[in-house]
């Protein structure tokens, strides 16, 4: 099982970005998926999650301007960034709890990250 991450790039103040995870390998279910992001000399933080009844949580700095969703039928979760700040410039990672198609217990998984710069 792999997290791919894609839609990363640079962007200027106020503007949007839409990010994209693709969960592949031998998946039997995906329960909750996350998005997490690590700006330079701090701390991963958690940005916001979505469970498999489709409930969603935000952190507060990114409450009303981001949105993330997801596709079961296409293992993918997305993460909607608009009105982005300067202080959204980071490496956003997927992360997700998978149900591997012969494992017994769910597993977490990372993806590798993609870069978001908003800069004017």
């Amino acid at each position: 099982v792999q997290l791919v991450e894609s839609g990363g790039g640079l962007v200027q103040p106020g503007g949007s970005l839409r990010l994209s995870c693709a969960a592949s390998g031998s998946i039997y279910s995906i329960n909750a998926m996350y998005w997490y992001r690590q700006a330079e000399g701090k701390q991963r933080e958690l940005v916001a999650v979505i469970n498999s009844g489709d409930n969603t949580t935000y952190a507060d700095s990114v409450k009303g301007r981001f949105t993330i969703s997801r596709d079961n039928a296409k293992n993918t979760v997305y993460l909607q960034m608009n009105s982005l700040k300067l202080e959204d410039t980071a490496v956003y990672y997927c992360n997700a709890d998978i149900w591997g198609a012969t494992a017994d217990q769910v597993i977490n998984y990372w993806g590798k990250g993609t870069l978001v710069t908003v800069s004017s």
